[in-house]
């Protein structure tokens, strides 16, 4: 029993190919399972802004990790790769196949790589940012004194991130650096992973994302957003979400909401751009079409 994954930035067709996927496992008697690999997803009510499966789809298949917070919590990288992780064992435990669809790539490699994600402590953090505050130079030379080669990484200026090296060792005992290294590999923790990976033609990717875009707010984002804000305050990580925060300016009077899908196409392919280039690092993703990932994943093994 296999991992298997679609990957691939915002409007790349993941979800297209993810159902056919479906579809060719399920025809074939297999059990399947989908583990949604996305920051915004998991919020509850969230759902015209971030292309969720549909409720035909979900009742058909079981799906992980979508709609299992309030817009108002916050979500660490660490909390979701807890989460992703367990679902996936309990996948696996029942005999089915887990199929991994998404395009947060920081979260992506969370999930399936052996990343550590070190404790923070807000009161430590502040004695140190007021211990160095004014003294950029000093706190590196710290940092340089007590790990090396994390003072080697950060600039002297980057007095958030000197801090933040400094707190971990505060609050671990262990450089900052040690956290890094898996970084630099890609190894998955589960054996065998199959993967497919999604990136049309840039001019294919900016036009898909342009009609999303259209279709969000057509369909009633500005809507949604105004429930999502009345409902009570929201998280930071769901304020910021793409499309949401643009459709919170519109209701804030900061924007135009004749403006509204041209700044959401905008930010998402920024946003698109960054996908790609975590994936393109990723020697497992290798690029290919939609038919060709379909073919490759919808075969049982």
């Amino acid at each position: 029993m296999t991992v298997a994954a679609i990957v691939g930035p915002t409007a790349s067709g993941k979800s297209s190919a993810a159902l056919q996927v479906l579809q060719a496992r399920l025809g074939a008697g297999e059990s399947i399972e989908v583990v949604a690999v996305d920051a915004f997803t998991v919020y509850r009510g969230m759902d015209l802004g971030t292309a969720k499966p549909t409720p035909t789809e979900r009742a058909r298949v079981r799906h992980h990790l979508i709609d299992v917070l309030d817009p108002d919590q916050e979500l660490t990288v660490a909390a979701f790769q807890r989460a992703a992780r367990d679902a996936i064992t309990g996948v696996l435990e029942r005999g089915a196949t887990p199929l991994l669809v998404g395009g947060s790539g920081l979260y992506w490699r969370a999930v399936v790589d052996d990343l550590r994600f070190p404790p923070t402590d807000a009161g430590l953090r502040a004695g140190l940012e007021a211990r160095w505050s004014g003294d950029h130079v000093g706190a590196h030379a710290e940092l340089a004194r007590r790990d090396p080669e994390a003072a080697r990484g950060i600039a002297p200026e980057n007095l958030r991130r000197v801090v933040r090296a400094l707190e971990v060792i505060e609050l671990t005992g262990e450089r900052f650096s040690s956290y890094r290294t898996a970084w630099d590999r890609y190894d998955s923790v589960w054996p065998g992973l199959r993967v497919g990976y999604l990136e049309p033609p840039a001019a294919v990717l900016r036009e898909r994302i342009r009609l999303r875009a259209e279709q969000m707010v057509a369909d009633g984002l500005v809507e949604e957003a105004r429930s999502l804000r009345e409902a009570g305050p929201l998280s930071r990580t769901a304020a910021q979400a793409i499309g949401y925060a643009e459709a919170f300016a519109v209701l804030d009077g900061t924007a135009e909401g004749s403006e509204l899908a041209s700044a959401i196409a905008t930010r998402t392919w920024r946003y698109a751009k960054r996908q790609r280039s975590w994936f393109r690092a990723d020697p497992r993703c290798v690029r290919a079409d939609a038919d060709a990932v379909v073919a490759a994943l919808g075969a049982a093994g």
